[in-house]
């Protein structure tokens, strides 16, 4: 209510109040006599001034435009733009997208965190594109990435993106010959797009020549891996060659100590956007776990396999293994029990894993199996249900790889086959997701019939990559490295042996602990 003292004198107080309950009306009307006029609270003990009216007024329309932001063209974005983003079925902007693509445009720095398959790609390249099309020269980006599939897909995105612009990527990735690689930098492209190791090299090998002392973009795709320790000598030669003056972008899936660091510790301080939701994976996603003993778990995986792709023959199946040794073993063993598979992990050429890669993307391919580098940022829109031949030890690693499924909407399944020895690391992931799983009934007896032939056929892929000597060229090829770096490879493997073991140890802990709290 209004108060005697002012009676009348403000005559859309009543509006105003109701603005200031609610986050968003449609107009208000002030009175326009400067001197006399008031705002004060239901109480009337408090009164401000017509200049304090003027400041809620900016404030309730600002929000006024950002609660009604629901299409491209009101993020500022060109229409030819807002166009392309139509061709890739992009009319509404996602959260992510909604929030960064502003702050980006205005010149921050930003954070970015949200689920997978919500658009993250676009949140960066969209504005990237803009900004490109006002100022065109090359190199005007510069992306890294953790996986050279990923490089690929980012690559197309932006190409189909800036197709009116005639841009020019490059993509820089190990499996290529590094002297085109070189030529095409040279060349100035548009934007390239990395992994950390293999720009690294090029700058080493050309440490005289900077191309990138001019870039406006310098974007971490997937930041967690990037900055999770492992490419650390790699990013600090990349940084030396990179212009202070630059927009740095971060984006990813899950949230890291490191990139809470890095936001407390940056001088600029960047936009900061993480969706808020309870759970970290997508509601459309159904998760389940199979509990099977650890010499028959092959067999189980076969069997609900097998079930899922009879009864759904159009669907695409995606199968995550632990280590390229593994994963080689069972895409031989699907591969002689009958099934149709290809194989993606970094022991294989890149143009058997481009292929395999394309042949599933494109559902030609109907089952994939794959250690975690298909588990970051592939956008896989028809993945309808990934398995996790074993539990990952981290739940960010979990969550990327379930990731792959329930995209854009979309809904999926996820089927994670555990023995009697990781229950304890089922219920921690359980507990960081927030999403209790529920256990997928499976007949033992059917199971059973499958045992003898799904064993051998696991046993004849493993002599057949003995006869080939698997890993062995890789194996040679790091002691080669590490020798030309001045290290021991013995100590190396001893340094590698302890830090397995104190991981190992860690997860014997965590066990013991989740069973004193159930006491």
């Amino acid at each position: 209510e209004q108060t005697k003292r002012h009676g009348n004198a403000h005559t859309g107080y009543e509006t105003l109040l109701r603005a200031v309950r609610q986050p968003v009306v449609p107009t208000l009307s002030l009175s326009g006599r400067f001197a006399s006029t008031f705002i004060t609270t239901v109480t009337g003990i408090l009164y401000f001034d017509t200049l304090f009216c003027l400041f809620i007024v900016m404030s309730v329309e600002k929000i006024i435009k950002k609660e009604t932001r629901t299409c491209l063209h009101d993020l500022g974005l060109s229409s030819w733009l807002v166009e392309q983003c139509a061709v890739m079925g992009i009319v509404e902007p996602s959260p992510v997208q909604l929030n960064c693509i502003p702050e980006i445009l205005i010149g921050k720095d930003a954070i970015g965190c949200s689920k997978t398959g919500t658009g993250k790609t676009l949140a960066f390249a969209i504005p990237i594109i803009q900004r490109l099309s006002e100022d065109p020269y090359g190199i005007y980006a510069l992306i890294l990435t953790p996986s050279r599939e990923l490089a690929f897909q980012i690559g197309e995105q932006f190409q189909v993106l800036g197709k009116p612009l005639g841009l020019r990527t490059s993509i820089v990735v190990g499996g290529r010959d590094m002297i085109e690689q070189a030529n095409e930098i040279v060349n100035q492209p548009h934007i390239v797009i990395a992994t950390p190791g293999r720009l690294a090299d090029h700058i080493l090998s050309r440490n005289d020549e900077n191309w990138f002392d001019k870039i406006k973009f310098f974007v971490l795709d997937e930041a967690d891996r990037l900055l999770d320790g492992q490419y650390d000598l790699q990013l600090e030669t990349i940084l030396e060659k990179l212009p202070k003056e630059r927009q740095t972008l971060l984006f990813s899936a899950t949230i890291t100590d490191a990139l809470c660091r890095l936001q407390e510790l940056s001088v600029k301080k960047p936009f900061f956007w993480q969706e808020q939701s309870c759970t970290v994976t997508v509601d459309t996603l159904e998760q389940r776990y199979v509990l099977c003993p650890k010499n028959m778990k092959d067999a189980y995986v076969t069997y609900v396999v097998k079930l899922f792709t009879d009864k759904n023959p159009q669907s695409s199946v995606l199968i995550f293994s632990h280590s390229c040794y593994e994963c080689q073993a069972l895409t031989l063993m699907f591969a002689d029990l009958g099934f149709k598979v290809g194989a993606l992990h970094s022991m294989i050429s890149q143009r058997e894993r481009l292929s395999s890669f394309n042949l599933f993307k494109s559902n030609q391919l109907k089952i994939l199996i794959c250690t975690d580098v298909a588990s970051r940022g592939l956008d896989l829109p028809f993945v309808d249900l990934v398995i996790n031949h074993n539990i990952p030890a981290l739940t960010k690693t979990y969550i990327h790889r379930v990731g792959r499924s329930a995209r854009a909407g979309r809904s999926g399944r996820a089927v994670t086959f555990i023995t009697q020895y990781d229950i304890a690391l089922l219920q921690a992931t359980e507990k960081a997701i927030n999403c209790q799983m529920k256990e997928l009934k499976v007949n033992d007896k059917k199971v059973s019939k499958y045992m003898m032939e799904v064993l051998v056929a696991k046993r004849e892929a493993v002599l057949k990559m003995d006869e080939q000597h698997f890993g062995e060229r890789r194996q040679i090829n790091r002691m080669k490295e590490l020798i030309l770096a001045g290290l021991d490879p013995e100590d190396v493997d001893r340094f590698r042996k302890r830090r397995k073991d104190r991981k190992r140890q860690e997860k014997s802990d965590m066990a013991v602990s989740l069973k004193r709290m159930k006491l």
